[in-house]
């Protein structure tokens, strides 16, 4: 596998880190605009490999020529969320960033999955799949994973539980719109709803709905890296290792849920070839209409877009 990251910043740089480490590829390539932040990182990545024991290839580049012929793509280009700003307010901005791109992307590698991390999740994975011309199935958001982990977290924390026995599923829009089915979740396969009462349900859910701003304003200089890394590796592993996995996911619907033309997150079974089937669970008519809600909140933001 030949993995592209574009964009050096912390998420970027470490998800290049562990795909090193974990030997998930054999070439790694870095990407930014930046000239000497991706092959500085590169290099200081590379060095580690004989320490981790990994023949993974890893370079630093300013342009797209040696992306050429990658497997997967990571975009995490565009402007980071700071204090006080919501993700609409990086609408327009990172539409841009992310359309240019994946345009330069589909030129050296017009067979590559794309994953997508650059904010707001989900319009931007609309505009990369519209700017590629891909089938649906390779392009995909990486926004459930990340949530869903936030959540098991806190569940754990909570209880006091080893983290790998708790298991949730989440849907809708990455963060604040985050749609968590907790009559889902279990711990050790015993219904969660046991052992939390709904006020402290609630407040977990909330949490992690509120995750991301509350490590913005912990660290006031930036935003979260590791998890969302985390989230992004699982992902590319599915992959890399054709080790289908369900994970819920922003894409591209086509009538499932009874929703069109619309990216949202939903459990999707993720394999080799990208997004395999999506995976289409019974819910409430409260959650789906909150589902509902979330698409159309989606689509009005499309709407401002040039796409």
């Amino acid at each position: 596998m030949k993995v592209t990251i574009v964009g050096a910043g912390n998420v970027g740089a470490v998800t290049a880190q562990r795909v090193l480490s974990y030997q998930l590829a054999s070439e790694v390539v870095i990407v930014d605009v930046v000239d000497g932040i991706a092959q500085g990182k590169a290099l200081d990545i590379y060095e580690s490999a004989p320490l981790v024991r990994s023949d993974c290839r890893i370079i630093g580049t300013s342009g797209y020529g040696e992306t050429a012929g990658s497997d997967v793509v990571v975009v995490t280009a565009g402007i980071a969320r700071r204090p006080g700003m919501t993700r609409d307010d990086l609408l327009v901005k990172n539409a841009d960033i992310v359309q240019e791109v994946t345009r330069r992307i589909v030129e050296q590698s017009p067979e590559c999955i794309l994953i997508i991390v650059s904010s707001p999740l989900e319009e931007m994975t609309y505009v990369a799949l519209q700017a590629s011309g891909f089938d649906r199935s390779r392009v995909i958001g990486m926004a459930g994973a990340l949530d869903a982990a936030r959540l098991k977290t806190f569940i754990s924390m909570d209880l006091g539980v080893a983290v790998e026995d708790v298991e949730v599923m989440v849907l809708g829009g990455h963060g604040d719109s985050l749609i968590p089915l907790m009559r889902y979740a279990t711990v050790a396969g015993l219904p969660a709803s046991q052992l939390l009462t709904p006020d402290r349900s609630k407040a977990l859910v909330e949490r992690t709905r509120n995750a991301g701003t509350e490590i913005i304003d912990l660290l006031k200089t930036g935003s979260a890296f590791y998890a969302p890394s985390a989230a992004v590796t699982a992902m590319i592993e599915a992959i890399a290792r054709n080790k289908p996995r369900i994970i819920p996911c922003a894409v591209h619907l086509d009538g499932e849920y009874g929703l069109d033309d619309v990216v949202v997150g939903v459990p999707v079974k993720l394999g080799r070839t990208g997004m395999q089937e999506i995976i289409e669970i019974e819910l409430l008519e409260e959650e789906h209409a909150m589902l509902r809600s979330v698409a159309q909140t989606m689509r009005t933001n499309i709407a401002k877009l040039p796409v």
